[in-house]
């Protein structure tokens, strides 16, 4: 399918602070839309400018949730050139979402040129100051104008673009994390493993009560037993135990995350112990009592690499690191902001040229 393109006759003017743009306050002039309908399949691709789109009040994404997203950035290197990282596991990923959701699958491949295609019209809002990028979200919606409740017969499959910096105003700097007990965000045989919006909707009450205890976010806990650790609620999670990297495996509960993949591709490259098992709060707890903890970070696509400086577990506060960056985390962090960037070489083959 070719993509045609109508551009806006009312650009909007960029932000005039690339250093001041935080992460999801501006928008670019364009969007891709392409639609389902039953019986036709996936069709209409295009990008037009950036405008509402209008949905009946009984749309059912507005009442039953039907929905999943992605998330993903273009980079601009020092020579000019754009890049993208590992789109490939960013559509798979969304069609495992698709499938969990009844949404039609998409083409993985029609996808990513979508994706180039959008960030080639709107390459001028691509900011090029230091540790900013594009942020790139797919998402797919069920349009049927119907109140009851089974997978829709139509949808909307649109893609936005936002130039940002980092996603935590902390920056590289170490966040605070909230151990959460009290409530749950997913159990094997649900939607934890997948990017919809009810997985972030269950969050909201956790992480309002954490920001006002003075915590940057969550950390999930399984809903079954309330001990095992999950993740934070923007990123997967990893422990430097005693030399080696400890992060959940995904057992159904928690995102598969692209960045989460890479680091531990990364990891298993320069030889460092990596494994990927059940962890507890209780092992984590009982690390640090022993001094055997020296590092704890996130891993995400809007983070890349976000290092934690304080857990807070019920009355237990460990103070990691000293409240600084651990080399293993500096480390990831440049290798991957090298690759993205275009700065270092990509020997894995993770990079896509727009």
């Amino acid at each position: 399918m070719s993509i045609p393109v109508e551009r806006t006759l009312s650009p909007k003017p960029k932000p005039a602070d690339q250093n001041k743009l935080g992460f999801g306050n501006y928008y670019t002039d364009h969007m891709f839309l392409m639609n389902y309908d039953e019986g036709e399949g996936w069709h209409n691709p295009r990008i037009v400018p950036y405008a509402p789109i209008a949905l009946d009040p009984a749309a059912m994404c507005l009442h039953y949730g039907q929905e999943v997203f992605e998330g993903l950035k273009a980079y601009r290197t020092q020579d000019g050139k754009t890049l993208l990282f590992r789109p490939d596991r960013n559509m798979a990923r969304l069609n495992l979402s698709n499938e969990r959701l009844c949404i039609p699958p998409i083409d993985e491949e029609f996808a990513i040129e979508a994706i180039k295609e959008l960030v080639k019209v709107d390459a001028d809002w691509i900011p090029t100051a230091d540790g900013t990028s594009l942020y790139i979200r797919p998402y797919i919606f069920a349009v049927d104008a119907h109140v009851g409740v089974h997978p829709g017969k139509h949808l909307i499959f649109a893609v936005i673009l936002s130039p940002v910096g980092a996603y935590y105003p902390e920056g590289l700097n170490p966040v605070k994390i909230y151990v959460e007990n009290t409530y749950v965000r997913a159990v094997k045989g649900g939607m934890g493993f997948t990017k919809t919006g009810g997985n972030y909707a269950s969050s909201l009450k956790a992480q309002d009560e954490a920001e006002k205890l003075g915590y940057t976010q969550v950390l999930w806990l399984d809903g079954v037993e309330r001990k095992y650790v999950e993740e934070v609620g923007t990123m997967n999670v990893f422990f430097v135990i005693d030399g080696k990297v400890v992060t959940p495996a995904l057992q159904g509960s928690i995102l598969g995350g692209v960045t989460r993949a890479s680091c531990i591709d990364i990891l298993k490259s320069w030889g460092v112990p990596i494994e990927e098992r059940p962890i507890s709060i209780d092992e984590v707890a009982a690390a640090y009592d022993a001094d055997k903890l020296s590092e704890v970070f996130g891993s995400g696509t809007a983070a890349v690499i976000s290092p934690v400086g304080e857990l807070r577990w019920g009355d237990k506060v460990l103070s990691i690191n000293g409240g600084k960056i651990g080399a293993v985390s500096q480390r990831l962090y440049d290798a991957l902001t090298g690759l993205q960037w275009g700065k270092t070489p990509d020997t894995f083959g993770w990079t896509v040229r727009c």
